[in-house]
């Protein structure tokens, strides 16, 4: 059995695996993607126990959010242009608890010029799966943001410079 001391210290080891994605809030959780290519994706998160309901299972928020994380991530892996996209529509079952190091994969299922349609699986670290989902997502091109002088600022992709 898996104890909250164990699984920080599980967390903090596994923080080296894979990469951190650059969105505030996934950081915050400790999200780790493993795969990103050819219409797949997939990523790993270490429960902490402030990713835990009343019950000591993974919360509900965070397993959606671990879902449309992967299929975005997948949806992206897709496109030949490298855009962004927006979750147009989520579908999520909840199968069983969740509990431990978690890990979804994701896969695009069909994309158009503008759509991605994904599917994905939670598994806990028993292999158990305890979550399926489907996802529409919208391609976008990339937005100017604005920097602390609050000028529109279009952000170059070093992969590509």
């Amino acid at each position: 059995m898996t104890t909250d001391a164990n699984l920080t210290a599980i967390s903090s080891q596994l923080a080296h695996l894979g990469e951190e994605l650059d969105v505030p809030f996934l950081k915050l959780l400790g999200v780790r993607i493993l795969k990103a290519e050819m219409g797949r994706g997939e990523i790993l998160l270490a429960l902490r126990p402030e990713h835990q309901n009343t019950w000591n299972v993974a919360h509900g928020g965070v397993l959606l959010t671990l879902m449309d994380v992967a299929m975005a991530v997948a949806a992206r892996s897709a496109d030949p242009g490298d855009r962004s996209v927006v979750t147009i529509e989520l579908k999520n079952n909840f199968l069983q608890a969740a509990k431990g190091i978690l890990r979804v994969k994701a896969d695009t299922v069909h994309a158009t010029a503008t759509m991605a349609f994904c599917e994905a699986k939670l598994y806990d670290d028993q292999g158990a799966i305890c979550c399926m989902a489907t996802g529409t997502f919208k391609f976008l091109k990339r937005l100017p943001t604005r920097n602390a002088q609050g000028e529109r600022v279009i952000e170059v992709d070093e992969r590509k410079a």
